[in-house]
């Protein structure tokens, strides 16, 4: 639906295109979970005034998440820098690094899951990324 609506421009960039269709396919997903869960979670995203972000920041009685979406194959330590950042702040956070990867990883203490592992796992009766 993304690559069908969205406005299109001469200087796009395929990587840009699918890493917005990738980032709006787990926001769909994210906000399902929220919306017909079984908790009162918020649905937020985070930015510095310096320009650290992090797409995703899922916040609730039973838990607390901070998620970022790539659209790479392999996680380089520099992908999981803002999520390294908010847990500074935030210490009570579970981050996770979502990408189009096959492997389950941890980088620097952060969690990186494949796209489909992850989508695959969201359901609205389980905690986010509890075994289904």
């Amino acid at each position: 639906v993304y690559r069908a609506l969205r406005p299109a421009g001469p200087l796009d960039r395929p990587q840009e295109i699918e890493g917005a269709a990738l980032e709006g396919l787990i926001a769909q997903h994210l906000r399902a979970w929220v919306a017909y869960g079984r908790s009162d979670f918020e649905l937020s995203y985070w930015r510095t005034r310096a320009g650290s972000e992090i797409d995703f920041i899922i916040y609730g009685p039973d838990g607390f998440w901070a998620v970022e979406v790539k659209n790479a194959s392999s996680v380089r330590a520099e992908d999981v820098r803002a999520l390294r950042t908010f847990r500074e702040d935030y210490p009570s956070c579970e981050p996770l690094l979502v990408y189009r990867g096959d492997k389950r990883l941890v980088v620097q203490g952060v969690r990186c899951v494949p796209a489909h592992d992850f989508l695959d796992g969201l359901r609205p009766d389980h905690d986010l990324m509890s075994p289904g």
